[in-house]
């Protein structure tokens, strides 16, 4: 960061700070605008620090993994460390698209192993993560909502999802969805069925490795799509 950067942001800094404090002792109207102010100065300050988004990005996708096999007490401490790093991440980088779908992903687990009364509070929490992710890559976390939606047994927008997540590449492999247990409500429908056939009937296409990124060949077309460096559903 330049001297002049360094000198801008503590400006910025300082008067987020005044704003608070002018906002606690204002009348109701005023301090909800003084205190939106000040949090724009504060994520103002913190933002475009790519490093440390990246730092606590990966920090919480380490938590998760280590949430897996661990005790439910312990479990639940350690997801919900996991969503506090996604989530200062995303207040620090908020396009950052890995923060959005493991933060969503870190809130599908807590609510599996959470009382029955929390599940769907924390499934709704997932979903504002995940949608967070389709406004930043449409169609990423597609079949992660239509897991959602396959739980609360709603089964139009679960159609409709998964479509998108087909339509967008984000379909995880047909054994990982036939087995899924957030798919149990729907897996006997009819229409989940013939999406599963269709798929099947579908072949795959020709990937060829380019640098960076996926040659993705069919017969007609071809697109380059941008490879991910985790697979968000093993």
């Amino acid at each position: 960061m330049s001297f002049l950067s360094s000198l801008k942001k503590r400006s910025t800094l300082d008067a987020a700070i005044k704003q608070v404090a002018q906002a606690r002792n204002s009348e109701a109207g005023k301090a909800e605008q003084l205190y939106k102010g000040a949090y724009q100065g504060f994520a103002s300050v913190i933002s475009d620090n790519l490093m440390m988004s990246d730092a606590l990005y990966h920090w919480g996708f380490a938590l998760l993994h280590e949430a897996n096999g661990k005790p439910e007490v312990e479990a639940i401490e350690i997801y919900e460390d996991a969503i506090s790093k996604f989530s200062f991440c995303l207040l620090m980088a908020p396009n950052y698209l890995g923060a959005a779908i493991d933060g969503g992903v870190a809130f599908m687990e807590l609510g599996r192993i959470s009382p029955e009364g929390s599940k769907a509070g924390l499934y709704g929490l997932a979903e504002d993560f995940f949608e967070k992710a389709n406004n930043i890559q449409k169609g990423s976390a597609a079949y992660n909502l239509a897991c959602i939606y396959a739980l609360r047994n709603d089964e139009p927008a679960c159609q409709q999802a998964l479509q998108q997540a087909r339509e967008f590449g984000s379909l995880p492999n047909l054994d990982n969805i036939q087995g899924d247990p957030d798919m149990d409500k729907v897996k006997q429908a009819e229409w989940f069925k013939e999406f599963i056939a269709d798929v099947q009937a579908q072949p795959e296409p020709v990937r060829e490795k380019l640098n960076n990124a996926e040659v993705v060949v069919d017969k007609s077309s071809f697109k380059l799509k941008k490879t991910e460096d985790f697979d968000y559903y093993s």
